[in-house]
């Protein structure tokens, strides 16, 4: 049984980033490993606005995900830099809820705790 951390980094709207991170994690839980986290990083970090507007024939990944890692209690963690840099996680523009603000050095202290990192 493994510990995984997984590292989002590319965009998650318009590709199949985050159903393919679902499909993993998925996968992982059902071969009994765990998951420590999940990392939002560069551009993966618009999947913490809060303010998405989706088209309606496009499936809400974001949504999948949350409702997954809070059934799984996994956290959702997003560099807030990144998010900053973004326009996201502002005042005016506030991070979706299930997520939590981070930086790399939590990131990179976290690693500690797990076997494998993969990358998205």
């Amino acid at each position: 049984m493994a510990t995984f951390a997984l590292y989002v980094q590319s965009p998650v709207y318009g590709c199949q980033t985050l159903a393919s991170l679902l499909r993993f994690a998925g996968a992982a839980f059902d071969l009994q490993h765990q998951i420590d986290h999940i990392f939002f990083y560069q551009d993966a970090v618009l999947a913490v606005s809060a303010d998405s507007d989706l088209p309606s024939d496009e499936p809400d990944n974001v949504a999948k995900l949350v409702d997954f890692c809070q059934q799984q209690h996994i956290p959702l963690l997003y560099c807030v830099t990144a998010a900053e840099k973004r326009g996201i996680a502002t005042e005016t523009r506030p991070a979706r809820a299930g997520f939590i603000a981070a930086g790399l050095a939590e990131f990179a202290m976290r690693l500690d705790a797990v076997d494998r990192v993969v990358q998205f």
